[in-house]
This record gives structure tokens, sequence and C-alpha cells, in this order.
């Protein structure tokens, strides 16, 4: 289990068990961040923001839409962890799963991060990322 503790100034992040894995990332290990203002007079503390994989539902509707994309069977298991060239997907499958995941989220990725997705997961944290962006 992993607990953060803070003040104005630093910021510990720990993991009681380094074997146990926290959200799938693995080997954690201590990391402090602080600020002693002699030595560092233009730091400033900015709000910590940890952005882990994204939401099961965008995962769910990613394996849906590759699903649909590649005319696969219904007992087909596509996860967070699947690979388009394991489920037989060609670069131009990709593009068209990726044309897809674009109109079914309103989103446009660019060529690219559109190279950089490789499975599921990755096309679930670009589509957040992306998402994430747009409504800022």
């Amino acid at each position: 289990m992993a607990s953060i503790t803070g003040s104005a100034t630093s910021i510990i992040i720990r993991q009681r068990n380094q074997s146990q894995a926290l959200n799938g990332i693995s080997g954690l290990k201590l990391v402090s961040f602080s600020s002693q203002r002699k030595n560092c007079p233009s730091f400033r503390m900015q709000p910590l923001r940890v952005s882990c994989a994204a939401k099961k539902e965008t995962v769910d509707q990613v394996c849906a839409i590759v699903k649909k994309q590649l005319a696969l069977p219904e007992d087909t298991t596509v996860a967070g962890h699947s690979k388009f060239s394991e489920l037989g997907a060609d670069s131009l499958d990709t593009v068209e799963i990726v044309m897809g995941l674009e109109e079914a989220f309103e989103i446009t990725v660019d060529e690219g991060s559109a190279q950089d997705i490789a499975t599921v997961q990755d096309a679930a944290d670009l589509i957040e990322k992306l998402m994430e962006e747009k409504s800022a």
C-alpha cells in the first residue's frame, strides 16, 4: 500500500511493500521533493497531480471499437493489454481503428501519437489525455 504525506515544502511517496504493485506500477521507490528557499529561491510548490491509467469505461469503449473495426468474433477477448498486431491488425487496420476512436470520442489524434499506439491501453490513455486537453 502506498502513502502520501506532505507539507508546503515537501511531499514523500513511499510504498511499504516493495514487491507489491500500485495500480500496475511496480518498483515504486522513495521519492522526495523539497524546497529550501536559500538553495532554490524560484522554486514554488505546485499541486501534485498523478495521472494513472485510463478509466475502465474508456478502456471498455476502446475494446468495443477495436472489436468492431477488426470484425472480431464476439467470443474474442480484447482487454487493455491486447496488442493490435496480436489481434490481427495491420497498419491500415490501425489507421481505421484510430479514425474510429477519433469519431467516437470527438478528438483528433496527430500522426506521431497514432504511431505510438500499440495496445488498447495505449489508445485509452491517449484518448483521456486528449479529452482532458480539449476540456482545459
